[in-house]
Protein backbone atom coordinates (compact mmCIF):
# COMPACT_ATOMS: atom_id res chain seq x y z
CA UNK A 1 0.00 0.00 0.00
CA UNK A 2 1.25 3.50 -1.26
CA UNK A 3 1.74 6.62 0.95
CA UNK A 4 1.14 9.66 -0.35
CA UNK A 5 2.72 13.04 1.25
CA UNK A 6 0.71 15.92 2.14
CA UNK A 7 1.64 19.54 2.93
CA UNK A 8 0.19 22.04 4.89
CA UNK A 9 -1.95 25.51 3.14
CA UNK A 10 -4.98 27.22 2.46
CA UNK A 11 -8.37 25.83 0.51
CA UNK A 12 -9.87 28.40 -1.44
CA UNK A 13 -12.39 27.63 -4.38
CA UNK A 14 -16.07 26.14 -4.99
CA UNK A 15 -16.94 22.63 -4.43
CA UNK A 16 -20.53 20.41 -5.35
CA UNK A 17 -21.35 18.02 -2.52
CA UNK A 18 -20.78 14.78 -4.25
CA UNK A 19 -24.45 12.96 -4.42
CA UNK A 20 -25.24 11.68 -0.90
CA UNK A 21 -24.37 8.28 -0.08
CA UNK A 22 -27.55 7.58 2.63
CA UNK A 23 -29.64 8.82 -0.13
CA UNK A 24 -28.26 6.75 -2.67
CA UNK A 25 -28.94 3.42 -1.28
CA UNK A 26 -32.37 4.05 -0.44
CA UNK A 27 -33.08 5.67 -4.00
CA UNK A 28 -31.80 2.42 -5.56
CA UNK A 29 -33.57 -0.01 -3.12
CA UNK A 30 -37.24 1.86 -3.95
CA UNK A 31 -36.55 2.46 -7.89
CA UNK A 32 -35.30 -1.46 -8.25
CA UNK A 33 -38.31 -2.68 -6.51
CA UNK A 34 -40.19 -0.51 -8.57
CA UNK A 35 -38.86 -1.78 -11.66
CA UNK A 36 -36.98 1.41 -12.49
CA UNK A 37 -33.24 1.61 -11.31
CA UNK A 38 -32.32 2.63 -14.67
CA UNK A 39 -33.93 6.11 -13.86
CA UNK A 40 -31.60 6.18 -10.91
CA UNK A 41 -28.78 9.26 -11.86
CA UNK A 42 -25.24 9.24 -9.78
CA UNK A 43 -23.68 11.78 -11.46
CA UNK A 44 -21.07 11.61 -14.37
CA UNK A 45 -18.25 10.71 -12.15
CA UNK A 46 -16.98 7.36 -10.61
CA UNK A 47 -19.57 5.88 -8.24
CA UNK A 48 -19.27 5.06 -4.81
CA UNK A 49 -18.04 1.45 -3.58
CA UNK A 50 -20.80 0.64 -1.69
CA UNK A 51 -23.64 2.48 -4.07
CA UNK A 52 -22.10 -0.21 -6.79
CA UNK A 53 -22.71 -3.00 -4.35
CA UNK A 54 -26.21 -1.81 -3.43
CA UNK A 55 -26.51 -1.58 -7.57
CA UNK A 56 -25.24 -4.94 -7.89
CA UNK A 57 -26.72 -7.07 -4.98
CA UNK A 58 -30.20 -5.49 -6.48
CA UNK A 59 -29.33 -6.32 -10.18
CA UNK A 60 -29.09 -9.96 -8.22
CA UNK A 61 -32.05 -10.17 -6.46
CA UNK A 62 -34.37 -8.63 -9.06
CA UNK A 63 -33.20 -10.54 -12.10
CA UNK A 64 -36.13 -13.07 -13.23
CA UNK A 65 -33.87 -16.08 -14.23
CA UNK A 66 -34.09 -19.00 -11.00
CA UNK A 67 -30.86 -20.23 -8.94
CA UNK A 68 -29.30 -18.51 -6.34
CA UNK A 69 -28.69 -15.02 -6.49
CA UNK A 70 -24.74 -14.13 -5.68
CA UNK A 71 -24.46 -10.69 -3.71
CA UNK A 72 -21.27 -9.11 -3.04
CA UNK A 73 -21.60 -6.60 -0.58
CA UNK A 74 -18.03 -5.40 -0.40
CA UNK A 75 -17.24 -3.82 2.40
CA UNK A 76 -21.04 -1.80 2.93
CA UNK A 77 -22.59 -2.56 5.93
CA UNK A 78 -25.83 -0.70 4.75
CA UNK A 79 -25.57 -2.67 1.65
CA UNK A 80 -25.67 -5.70 3.59
CA UNK A 81 -28.38 -5.17 6.18
CA UNK A 82 -30.97 -3.03 3.94
CA UNK A 83 -30.69 -5.90 1.44
CA UNK A 84 -30.86 -9.21 3.50
CA UNK A 85 -34.51 -8.32 5.09
CA UNK A 86 -35.45 -7.54 1.56
CA UNK A 87 -34.24 -10.43 -0.25
CA UNK A 88 -35.84 -12.64 2.65
CA UNK A 89 -39.11 -11.00 1.35
CA UNK A 90 -38.60 -11.26 -2.52
CA UNK A 91 -38.36 -15.10 -1.23
CA UNK A 92 -34.73 -15.34 -3.30
CA UNK A 93 -32.43 -17.89 -2.54
CA UNK A 94 -29.39 -15.90 -2.29
CA UNK A 95 -25.86 -15.71 -0.78
CA UNK A 96 -24.47 -12.44 0.73
CA UNK A 97 -20.63 -12.32 1.23
CA UNK A 98 -18.16 -9.48 1.59
CA UNK A 99 -14.81 -7.63 1.99
CA UNK A 100 -12.67 -5.91 4.36
CA UNK A 101 -13.99 -6.08 7.99
CA UNK A 102 -17.60 -6.52 6.75
CA UNK A 103 -17.30 -10.26 7.27
CA UNK A 104 -16.81 -9.10 11.35
CA UNK A 105 -19.62 -6.41 11.66
CA UNK A 106 -22.07 -7.55 14.16
CA UNK A 107 -25.82 -8.67 12.25
CA UNK A 108 -27.70 -9.72 15.41
CA UNK A 109 -30.53 -8.86 15.93
CA UNK A 110 -31.09 -8.91 12.58
CA UNK A 111 -30.77 -12.62 11.65
CA UNK A 112 -32.37 -13.90 14.47
CA UNK A 113 -35.51 -11.94 13.45
CA UNK A 114 -35.32 -13.05 9.95
CA UNK A 115 -35.12 -16.62 11.10
CA UNK A 116 -37.66 -15.72 13.67
CA UNK A 117 -40.06 -15.12 10.80
CA UNK A 118 -40.09 -17.97 8.26
CA UNK A 119 -36.58 -17.64 6.81
CA UNK A 120 -33.58 -19.87 6.87
CA UNK A 121 -30.03 -18.38 7.32
CA UNK A 122 -27.11 -20.62 7.28
CA UNK A 123 -24.07 -18.84 9.01
CA UNK A 124 -23.57 -16.13 11.72
CA UNK A 125 -21.42 -14.12 9.23
CA UNK A 126 -20.59 -13.34 6.13
CA UNK A 127 -21.13 -15.63 3.79
CA UNK A 128 -24.71 -16.06 4.16
CA UNK A 129 -26.78 -18.44 2.46
CA UNK A 130 -30.69 -17.46 2.62
CA UNK A 131 -33.75 -19.17 1.10
CA UNK A 132 -37.80 -19.22 2.47
CA UNK A 133 -39.95 -16.82 2.43
CA UNK A 134 -40.33 -13.81 5.35
CA UNK A 135 -43.37 -13.52 6.91
CA UNK A 136 -45.47 -10.44 8.67
CA UNK A 137 -45.85 -9.98 11.41
CA UNK A 138 -44.91 -8.86 14.96
CA UNK A 139 -41.03 -7.44 15.08
CA UNK A 140 -39.33 -6.37 17.88
CA UNK A 141 -35.76 -4.37 17.48
CA UNK A 142 -33.64 -2.50 19.27
CA UNK A 143 -33.71 0.56 18.55
CA UNK A 144 -29.84 1.83 19.83
CA UNK A 145 -27.67 -0.52 17.66
CA UNK A 146 -28.40 0.01 14.18
CA UNK A 147 -30.32 2.18 12.58
CA UNK A 148 -29.88 0.07 9.24
CA UNK A 149 -31.84 -2.99 10.77
CA UNK A 150 -34.74 -0.93 10.94
CA UNK A 151 -34.71 0.66 7.74
CA UNK A 152 -34.14 -2.85 5.91
CA UNK A 153 -37.03 -4.06 7.64
CA UNK A 154 -39.13 -0.67 6.53
CA UNK A 155 -38.51 -1.67 3.06
CA UNK A 156 -38.67 -5.22 3.01
CA UNK A 157 -42.13 -5.56 4.77
CA UNK A 158 -44.51 -3.86 3.06
CA UNK A 159 -43.96 -6.34 0.34
CA UNK A 160 -45.19 -9.11 2.36
CA UNK A 161 -49.19 -10.22 2.10
CA UNK A 162 -50.64 -9.47 5.74
CA UNK A 163 -50.14 -6.10 8.05
CA UNK A 164 -46.57 -5.99 10.24
CA UNK A 165 -45.56 -3.98 13.38
CA UNK A 166 -42.07 -3.30 14.44
CA UNK A 167 -41.61 -1.99 17.85
CA UNK A 168 -38.51 -0.43 19.24
CA UNK A 169 -37.67 -1.86 22.61
CA UNK A 170 -34.64 0.89 23.35
CA UNK A 171 -34.82 4.55 22.10
CA UNK A 172 -33.73 5.18 18.40
CA UNK A 173 -30.15 6.18 17.52
CA UNK A 174 -29.61 7.59 14.33
CA UNK A 175 -32.90 9.09 14.03
CA UNK A 176 -32.53 11.06 10.87
CA UNK A 177 -31.12 7.95 8.74
CA UNK A 178 -34.61 6.41 9.39
CA UNK A 179 -36.29 9.51 8.60
CA UNK A 180 -34.57 9.00 4.76
CA UNK A 181 -35.74 5.83 4.83
CA UNK A 182 -39.33 6.91 5.57
CA UNK A 183 -38.88 9.74 3.35
CA UNK A 184 -37.92 7.50 0.03
CA UNK A 185 -40.76 5.19 0.92
CA UNK A 186 -43.17 8.15 1.02
CA UNK A 187 -41.62 8.79 -2.51
CA UNK A 188 -42.48 5.73 -3.73
CA UNK A 189 -45.86 5.55 -2.29
CA UNK A 190 -45.55 3.30 0.53
CA UNK A 191 -47.34 3.70 3.56
CA UNK A 192 -45.62 3.83 6.80
CA UNK A 193 -47.94 4.57 10.42
CA UNK A 194 -46.42 5.69 13.06
CA UNK A 195 -48.92 5.75 15.95
CA UNK A 196 -46.32 6.60 19.13
CA UNK A 197 -42.72 7.48 18.58
CA UNK A 198 -40.58 3.83 18.44
CA UNK A 199 -43.96 1.71 16.34
CA UNK A 200 -44.27 1.42 12.89
CA UNK A 201 -47.17 -0.13 11.51
CA UNK A 202 -46.98 -1.35 8.36
CA UNK A 203 -49.92 -2.26 5.76
CA UNK A 204 -48.83 -5.46 3.80
CA UNK A 205 -49.53 -5.90 -0.14
CA UNK A 206 -47.75 -2.57 -1.23
CA UNK A 207 -45.20 -2.17 -3.94
CA UNK A 208 -43.01 1.09 -4.66
CA UNK A 209 -43.88 3.08 -7.85
CA UNK A 210 -43.08 6.39 -9.32
CA UNK A 211 -44.20 8.55 -12.11
CA UNK A 212 -40.91 10.51 -11.92
CA UNK A 213 -38.72 10.19 -14.48
CA UNK A 214 -35.11 11.45 -13.38
CA UNK A 215 -34.83 10.08 -9.71
CA UNK A 216 -31.22 12.26 -8.56
CA UNK A 217 -29.79 11.58 -4.66
CA UNK A 218 -29.37 15.11 -2.69
CA UNK A 219 -25.82 16.43 -2.00
CA UNK A 220 -24.07 14.56 0.45
CA UNK A 221 -23.64 16.73 3.87
CA UNK A 222 -20.98 13.46 5.07
CA UNK A 223 -19.02 14.50 1.97
CA UNK A 224 -19.45 18.07 2.36
CA UNK A 225 -18.54 18.31 6.00
CA UNK A 226 -14.77 17.80 5.04
CA UNK A 227 -14.76 20.63 2.98
CA UNK A 228 -16.78 22.65 6.00
CA UNK A 229 -14.06 21.95 7.87
CA UNK A 230 -11.27 22.51 5.95
CA UNK A 231 -12.78 26.07 5.19
CA UNK A 232 -13.28 25.92 8.90
CA UNK A 233 -9.29 25.30 9.70
CA UNK A 234 -7.15 26.82 6.57
CA UNK A 235 -9.61 28.94 3.71
CA UNK A 236 -12.66 30.21 2.34
CA UNK A 237 -14.98 27.36 0.64
CA UNK A 238 -18.14 27.52 -1.12
CA UNK A 239 -20.03 24.21 -1.14
CA UNK A 240 -22.81 24.24 -3.39
CA UNK A 241 -25.69 21.21 -4.12
CA UNK A 242 -26.41 20.76 -0.34
CA UNK A 243 -30.36 20.36 1.16
CA UNK A 244 -30.18 22.52 3.97
CA UNK A 245 -33.46 20.98 5.50
CA UNK A 246 -32.29 17.80 5.24
CA UNK A 247 -32.66 14.64 7.49
CA UNK A 248 -29.15 13.64 7.24
CA UNK A 249 -27.54 12.86 10.19
CA UNK A 250 -24.49 14.68 8.99
CA UNK A 251 -26.17 18.02 8.64
CA UNK A 252 -25.76 18.29 12.06
CA UNK A 253 -22.26 19.29 10.79
CA UNK A 254 -23.37 23.24 10.58
CA UNK A 255 -24.17 23.17 14.18
CA UNK A 256 -21.22 21.81 15.41
CA UNK A 257 -18.95 24.35 13.25
CA UNK A 258 -21.53 27.26 14.33
CA UNK A 259 -20.50 25.96 17.57
CA UNK A 260 -17.08 26.16 17.82
CA UNK A 261 -16.83 29.20 16.43
CA UNK A 262 -17.05 29.03 12.68
CA UNK A 263 -19.62 31.57 10.91
CA UNK A 264 -21.32 29.78 7.69
CA UNK A 265 -23.04 32.09 5.01
CA UNK A 266 -26.33 30.60 3.24
CA UNK A 267 -27.01 32.45 -0.33
CA UNK A 268 -28.64 30.80 -3.51
CA UNK A 269 -28.26 27.59 -2.50
CA UNK A 270 -24.36 27.67 -1.34
CA UNK A 271 -22.92 27.45 1.85
CA UNK A 272 -19.49 29.42 2.58
CA UNK A 273 -17.29 28.69 5.66
CA UNK A 274 -14.52 30.76 5.92
CA UNK A 275 -11.34 30.04 8.66
CA UNK A 276 -12.49 30.78 12.19
CA UNK A 277 -10.58 30.29 15.83
CA UNK A 278 -11.93 27.88 17.13
CA UNK A 279 -13.04 26.71 20.47
CA UNK A 280 -13.51 23.51 21.94
CA UNK A 281 -17.37 21.82 22.29
CA UNK A 282 -19.11 18.37 23.16
CA UNK A 283 -20.27 15.86 20.41
CA UNK A 284 -23.15 13.26 21.39
CA UNK A 285 -21.91 10.65 18.83
CA UNK A 286 -25.14 8.48 19.04
CA UNK A 287 -26.96 10.78 16.31
CA UNK A 288 -24.02 11.47 13.81
CA UNK A 289 -22.25 8.73 14.19
CA UNK A 290 -19.78 9.32 11.01
CA UNK A 291 -19.20 12.67 11.98
CA UNK A 292 -16.72 11.69 14.55
CA UNK A 293 -13.54 11.69 12.75
CA UNK A 294 -13.86 15.05 11.15
CA UNK A 295 -14.86 16.21 14.22
CA UNK A 296 -12.05 15.09 16.07
CA UNK A 297 -9.38 16.75 13.51
CA UNK A 298 -11.86 20.21 14.13
CA UNK A 299 -11.63 19.52 17.72
CA UNK A 300 -7.53 18.56 18.21
CA UNK A 301 -7.26 22.27 16.63
CA UNK A 302 -9.60 24.30 19.11
CA UNK A 303 -8.82 26.14 22.09
CA UNK A 304 -9.54 24.23 25.04
CA UNK A 305 -10.91 20.51 26.02
CA UNK A 306 -13.38 18.90 23.64
CA UNK A 307 -15.53 15.53 24.24
CA UNK A 308 -16.66 13.29 21.82
CA UNK A 309 -18.77 10.55 24.17
CA UNK A 310 -21.65 7.54 23.24
CA UNK A 311 -19.74 6.32 20.46
CA UNK A 312 -18.84 2.88 21.20
CA UNK A 313 -20.59 1.86 17.76
CA UNK A 314 -17.62 3.54 15.73
CA UNK A 315 -15.15 0.75 17.35
CA UNK A 316 -17.05 -1.66 14.37
CA UNK A 317 -17.44 0.54 11.37
CA UNK A 318 -14.93 0.11 8.66
CA UNK A 319 -11.87 0.42 11.08
CA UNK A 320 -12.22 1.09 15.07
CA UNK A 321 -12.45 5.04 14.44
CA UNK A 322 -11.78 5.95 17.90
CA UNK A 323 -8.49 3.69 18.24
CA UNK A 324 -8.10 5.01 14.43
CA UNK A 325 -8.13 8.78 15.02
CA UNK A 326 -6.30 8.63 19.04
CA UNK A 327 -3.46 6.91 16.72
CA UNK A 328 -2.76 9.44 14.14
CA UNK A 329 -3.55 12.63 15.62
CA UNK A 330 -1.53 11.56 18.29
CA UNK A 331 1.25 11.21 15.96
CA UNK A 332 0.89 14.54 14.46
CA UNK A 333 1.36 16.27 17.91
CA UNK A 334 -2.29 16.31 19.07
CA UNK A 335 -3.40 15.64 22.72
CA UNK A 336 -6.37 13.05 22.12
CA UNK A 337 -7.17 10.49 24.98
CA UNK A 338 -9.17 7.24 24.07
CA UNK A 339 -12.02 6.22 26.37
CA UNK A 340 -14.30 3.16 25.84
CA UNK A 341 -17.03 5.07 24.38
CA UNK A 342 -15.53 8.47 24.00
CA UNK A 343 -12.37 10.67 23.02
CA UNK A 344 -11.29 13.93 24.87
CA UNK A 345 -9.09 16.05 23.06
CA UNK A 346 -7.34 19.56 23.92
CA UNK A 347 -6.20 21.28 21.40
CA UNK A 348 -3.30 22.57 20.24
CA UNK A 349 -2.46 25.27 17.91
CA UNK A 350 -1.09 23.19 15.47
CA UNK A 351 0.11 19.56 14.14
CA UNK A 352 3.31 18.52 13.36
CA UNK A 353 4.23 16.63 10.40
CA UNK A 354 4.28 12.63 10.38
CA UNK A 355 2.91 9.40 9.52
CA UNK A 356 -0.65 8.43 9.02
CA UNK A 357 -2.66 5.25 8.18
CA UNK A 358 -5.94 5.52 6.49
CA UNK A 359 -6.96 2.33 7.68
CA UNK A 360 -8.53 1.30 4.51
CA UNK A 361 -11.35 3.64 5.96
CA UNK A 362 -12.51 6.60 3.83
CA UNK A 363 -13.84 9.00 6.87
CA UNK A 364 -10.34 8.28 8.25
CA UNK A 365 -8.46 8.99 5.47
CA UNK A 366 -10.36 11.84 4.44
CA UNK A 367 -10.04 13.48 7.83
CA UNK A 368 -6.51 13.33 7.80
CA UNK A 369 -6.45 14.84 4.48
CA UNK A 370 -8.13 17.74 6.28
CA UNK A 371 -5.47 17.48 8.88
CA UNK A 372 -2.61 17.57 7.30
CA UNK A 373 -3.71 21.73 6.00
CA UNK A 374 -2.49 22.20 9.32
CA UNK A 375 0.72 20.33 10.10
CA UNK A 376 4.01 22.18 10.70
CA UNK A 377 5.73 19.50 8.45
CA UNK A 378 4.54 17.15 5.58
CA UNK A 379 2.31 14.57 6.54
CA UNK A 380 2.85 10.94 5.00
CA UNK A 381 -0.92 9.41 4.25
CA UNK A 382 -1.46 5.09 3.61
CA UNK A 383 -3.97 4.18 1.87
CA UNK A 384 -5.01 7.20 0.43
CA UNK A 385 -7.39 5.06 -2.08
CA UNK A 386 -9.90 3.78 0.10
CA UNK A 387 -11.55 7.19 -0.15
CA UNK A 388 -13.36 5.31 -3.53
CA UNK A 389 -16.30 3.51 -0.94
CA UNK A 390 -18.49 7.24 -0.44
CA UNK A 391 -16.28 10.01 -2.19
CA UNK A 392 -13.88 8.99 -5.60
CA UNK A 393 -13.64 12.44 -6.47
CA UNK A 394 -11.87 13.13 -2.82
CA UNK A 395 -8.05 13.97 -3.79
CA UNK A 396 -9.25 15.50 -7.40
CA UNK A 397 -11.28 17.99 -5.42
CA UNK A 398 -8.67 18.82 -2.53
CA UNK A 399 -6.12 19.14 -5.48
CA UNK A 400 -8.36 21.87 -6.86
CA UNK A 401 -9.34 23.66 -3.40
CA UNK A 402 -5.96 23.80 -3.08
CA UNK A 403 -4.82 25.18 -6.29
CA UNK A 404 -2.41 22.44 -7.24
CA UNK A 405 -1.70 19.80 -9.43
CA UNK A 406 -2.39 16.37 -8.17
CA UNK A 407 1.43 15.72 -9.28
CA UNK A 408 2.76 18.42 -7.12
CA UNK A 409 1.48 17.50 -3.53
CA UNK A 410 1.35 13.75 -4.00
CA UNK A 411 4.72 12.01 -3.61
CA UNK A 412 3.64 8.48 -4.28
Amino acid sequence: MEYIALRSGSVMGTVAAPPSKYAAHRLCIAAALAGVMERVELGNGEPAQDIIATRTCLAALCAPQAGVAQCNALESGSTLRFLLPVAAALGRECVFFGEGRLPERPLEPLLSLLRGHGVTVEGERLPLRLHGQLQAGAYALPGNISSQYLSGLLFALPLLQGESEIRLITPLESAGYVAMTLQTLARFGVQIHIPEPGVYGIPGGQRCRTEEARLAPEGDWGGAVFWMAAAALAGKVDITGLDLQSAQPDAAALSLLERMGAVAEKHAGTLRIARAALRATELDASGCPDLVPIAAVLMALAAGESRIYNAARLRSKESDRLAAMAQNLNALGAQVRELPDALIIRGVEALRGGTAEGFNDHRIAMAMGVAALRADGAVRLRGSDCVRKSYPAFWADYARLRGEEKNEFFVW
